[in-house]
């Protein structure tokens, strides 16, 4: 693929399939997958309950792999690594913001923040400054000390994304990001990613909601486990 507007190509699936045991017969998930996306682009994955997209998101997180096919991350190509090799590669690459936050309850805001920094190493100072600095700029600079429960819906979706921002990933991967937030504080958490995605962010957004998927820059439909492309949005 050539390059485009949005830089060079960044992950590429080819004939992705997905298999599961159940029982005594097999269930075909995902279905010849064939899906590439160049650095800096904003897409959504759109597709209801059942339809694969849980499933594809976790083989672009690198949290599962596929049964066949072939998928390169950021040049690096998935097949036969071991867990302890995915594992460093969803820490280097991939953030990843969750549809119910997944925050510590006994955590103020700034220490949710700092987790990912503790388990890649960053010691206590920098940590703080950084987890400091990434909340500010997801417009939360008088929450830094707040506990969860002190947050609002949307206040912890930001916490969260400030998480997944934090170690500075090559692309977010938004998982249902606006499920369990009302329409007001959606569209704000949506204007926050398009945002983001202006700055330069390459994010992947996995939804069932059409009018969450229109935020996206371009569009790609999942039913019954295969992939149609839904072109570029109205306001992209």
């Amino acid at each position: 693929m050539s390059e485009t507007e949005y830089g060079h190509l960044f992950f590429r699936m080819t004939n992705i399939n997905k298999y599961y045991q159940m029982g005594d017969e097999q269930a075909h998930i995902l279905k010849d997958i064939c899906l590439s996306i160049e650095k800096g682009e904003f897409i959504s994955v759109l597709g209801p309950s059942g339809s694969g997209k849980s499933t594809l998101m976790n083989i672009v997180g690198c949290l599962d792999v596929p049964t066949s096919g072939e998928y390169i991350l950021n040049g690096q190509e998935t097949n036969g690594l071991t867990e302890k090799q995915l594992a460093e590669i969803r820490s280097r690459e991939i953030g990843f913001i969750f549809q119910n936050h997944q925050l510590l309850p006994r955590l103020t805001a700034l220490k949710n923040v700092e987790l990912p920094l503790i388990y890649a190493g960053v010691p206590p100072k920098e940590r703080k400054r950084r987890a400091t600095e990434i909340l500010i700029s997801v417009g939360l600079e008088d929450r830094l000390n707040h506990y969860p429960n002190q947050l609002s819906g949307g206040q912890c979706q930001r916490v969260a994304i400030a998480r997944a921002l934090v170690g500075n990933p090559s692309i977010l991967l938004a998982d249902e990001p606006t499920g369990s937030l009302d329409q007001k504080t959606g569209r704000q958490v949506m204007e926050l990613f398009r945002n983001l995605n202006n700055e330069g962010r390459t994010i992947v957004m996995i939804t069932h909601d059409v009018n969450i998927a229109r935020n996206a820059r371009r569009v790609v439909h999942i039913i019954d486990g295969q992939l149609t492309e839904g072109g570029q949005t109205a306001d992209a």
